[in-house]
């Protein structure tokens, strides 16, 4: 029997909690509803979800802050997270982005969006199944055992940063603007703002370490992976 995917849910409204669980059930997920943060890191502590559903406010810790926690952890950095808050700002959407979310979805919304934006996060946690491996300079990637290294030193990425850095160096040397990386990465079925692009590129690079500088700004063009490792752009600089 096939696994159904775990679906972590940190909300603390039970009516909405119980609707979301009600919509996930019906379509193949298999989910776990907590309302705070203390009973998510309980849960998670015990199994691993294949994706988090996380309100930003919540009694006590926020979902910001879990979602930071998270992401410093090795056994949870790779485990896909979309926010949900009432929060509709630019400015508020970059802070849970930045926070460490791979999506951001605002209340209300709908529930065909909401499965759609899961969906599409649990593809990029699990990328293509190819066989193919690429190397760019001294950057290697395998899709195939989802492996990163630089000068044959291992690197964690996390899903959206792997599948990003797979498609850049499957196209080297070639600019690309947020709208194409948005089409390829995230498809072109759901409505995320251009700004999340720059948001996991800073993510990239900051994962990437010394190879960081490869992954060049062009301004008011997009980004371009280089084999040329750039001096002075390191993990820390501006992905703007």
């Amino acid at each position: 029997m096939k696994k159904l995917p775990r679906v972590l849910v940190v909300e603390d409204e039970p009516a909405i909690a119980e609707l979301i669980a009600v919509n996930l059930r019906h379509n193949g997920f298999a989910p776990t509803v907590v309302f705070d943060g203390e009973s998510a890191r309980r849960e998670i502590d015990a199994v691993l979800p294949d994706v988090i559903l996380l309100d930003w406010m919540l009694p006590g810790e926020s979902g910001a802050a879990l979602a930071r926690a998270w992401r410093r952890q090795e056994r949870t950095k790779t485990v896909p997270i979309l926010m949900l808050t009432a929060r509709s700002d630019e400015s508020d959407k970059v802070q849970g982005l930045d926070a460490g979310a791979d999506d951001y979805i605002t209340k209300p919304f709908s529930t065909q969006e909401l499965l759609a934006r899961i969906r599409a996060v649990l593809r990029r946690r699990a990328p293509e199944i190819v066989n193919d491996s690429v190397q760019v300079g001294e950057l290697s990637l395998d899709a195939a055992t989802y492996r990163v290294s630089f000068r044959e030193a291992e690197l964690k990425l996390g899903p959206t940063e792997f599948k990003l850095l797979h498609y850049l160096m499957k196209h080297p040397e070639r600019v690309h603007t947020r709208g194409t990386l948005l089409d390829k990465i995230w498809g072109d079925h759901v409505f995320i703002e251009e700004r999340t692009v720059d948001v996991h590129v800073k993510r990239l690079r900051e994962s990437l370490g010394d190879a960081a500088g490869m992954v060049e700004t062009v301004r008011g063009a997009g980004y371009r992976l280089t084999a040329r490792v750039a001096v002075g752009q390191g993990s820390g600089d501006s992905a703007a």
